[in-house]
């Protein structure tokens, strides 16, 4: 049984796979300013973008081709500095990167900052692979003027998944706040809205302002999966979602809305019953948990990123979920 087990996860995870001053990168403008006019432009050029994000994946397939992620910290932060890491460290085990983890090098669209303060950030929306999987959502932050520019997150767009409309990258478009208010819900609280939503699924008093999303999909079939082993055995199991602080990129787009690019922590807990070991569920778990000795309990922990689209007040659309990534980062037996 606790090869069955093993093999309905193992199934269900695979079906849901889900420097110095004279490198600073754009222009400093004469007099820094906390937030952009009506009349002011972008310090950034399309050209500029091209060879930021050229120089980021230069760093990125220098690591992904030495399996050494040593120097990712140069040109990756926040959750996709884990998320590349541990993408990495599976590889080193497994022997190669999971499709998912490609970048595409081509764009169709960059969302680019008319603010001219720091810190900045830059949204660009990549081609699909090679292999046809769908395009990228890659955030970009700059912290300062004298910080080049860092790949904070990438999302995996949903097929068929629409982006509201932003204004061209000569004009440039506005960043947003996590209190950004004339929207059918604030950043802030519309990311702790969805995780509500993800923890407690159809029982959340959230679930009429969102629209049903790929994302949300996965996770319930993956869970409904799980259970069936876990029922066999006694055992249970728990998925926990939280929104860390300050952990969201915002943008405000042409038709009033906004896009919101927010990290969602969240542990697996998976309880064997019956005196059985809880193992690994994956490759990718096999990967990360190493030599670890099993017990009775294994607790793995995910970084998400998730792309919501929230609309403009009066709007009679819901929120939308548009893209997101899950990667498992830490394996343990407890």
């Amino acid at each position: 049984m606790k090869r069955t087990l093993t093999k309905l996860v193992t199934a269900a995870l695979v079906a849901g796979t889900l420097v110095s001053l004279g490198a600073c990168e754009g222009r400093l403008p004469t007099v820094p300013a906390a937030s952009s006019s009506a009349t002011a432009e972008p310090d950034l050029t399309q050209e500029q973008e091209k060879a930021i994000r050229n120089k980021i994946l230069d760093v990125i397939e220098k690591a992904d081709e030495s399996k050494n992620t040593d120097e990712l910290s140069t040109r990756l932060t926040g959750p996709q500095l884990e998320v590349r890491t541990s993408e990495i460290n599976i590889a080193k085990v497994t022997g190669k990167l999971q499709a998912k983890a490609s970048i595409p090098r081509d764009m169709t669209q960059t969302v680019i900052p008319v603010n001219n303060g720091w810190p900045r950030v830059v949204f660009t929306v990549t081609t699909t692979t090679d292999d046809q999987q769908s395009k990228r959502l890659m955030v970009m932050t700059q912290n300062s003027a004298r910080e080049n520019y860092k790949l904070w997150g990438v999302a995996r767009l949903f097929q068929g998944a629409k982006l509201p409309k932003f204004e061209i990258p000569k004009l440039g478009s506005e960043m947003g706040t996590a209190k950004d208010s004339e929207l059918v819900a604030t950043p802030a609280d519309a990311v702790a809205q969805y995780c509500d939503l993800l923890n407690k699924g159809d029982s959340s008093e959230y679930k009429s302002q969102f629209a049903d999303d790929l994302f949300r999909q996965d996770l319930n079939k993956l869970s409904s999966t799980v259970q069936q082993g876990m029922e066999a055995n006694n055992g249970t199991q728990e998925q926990t979602f939280t929104v860390p602080e300050d952990q969201m990129k915002i943008m405000r787009s042409a038709d009033g809305g906004d896009l919101v690019v927010a990290r969602i922590d969240s542990t697996w807990t998976r309880r064997a019953g019956d005196g059985r070991e809880s193992l690994p569920a994956s490759d990718e778990e096999k990967a990360l948990f190493g030599d670890g000795k099993a017990t009775s309990v294994m607790k793995v922990t995910y970084v998400n990123v998730i792309a919501l689209h929230i609309p403009a007040a009066g709007s009679d659309q819901q929120i939308t979920a548009v893209g997101a990534e899950r990667q498992p980062v830490k394996v343990e037996a407890l």
